[in-house]
């Protein structure tokens, strides 16, 4: 008798079944999502700039995390723009507002990166000339 009510499964079969779920999310906001591709390309610049910059190991996970955060976040933001355009299209007081404050939080996760990344440019800076 199966006493777990688990649509994916349990143990590594649920893991397989969730990778192949992330796989397609990951497909569908780069298909659908013009700011994740946005960001992405914006990937392809930072993160080869990451092993210039870095002053250490530690230094370069900073500057790659401070990315990886702002995918998540547009990640989570597409995803609460997709449920509530499923829930209806019409104008909402509420959907508006899930929408602004997943907007506000893609907002924030940009602050972090250009903030760690502006304080390494600087660090850097000041390692040449000194």
């Amino acid at each position: 008798m199966n006493l777990v009510n688990k649509p994916n499964g349990i143990g590594i079969g649920r893991i397989f079944k969730a990778t192949k779920c992330s796989i397609k999310g990951f497909k569908a906001a780069f298909k659908e999502e013009s700011a994740f591709r946005t960001e992405l390309a914006l990937g392809l610049v930072l993160l080869p700039l990451s092993f210039w910059l870095a002053q250490s190991l530690q230094h370069w996970a900073l500057l790659v995390i401070s990315f990886l955060l702002l995918l998540i976040v547009e990640l989570l933001n597409s995803a609460i723009e997709a449920l509530t355009d499923r829930v209806g299209v019409e104008y909402h007081v509420l959907s508006g507002r899930a929408k602004d404050i997943a907007s506000a939080a893609v907002t924030l996760a940009l602050i972090v990166l250009f903030i760690v990344w502006a304080v390494a440019g600087y660090e850097k800076v000041i390692t040449l000339i000194s």
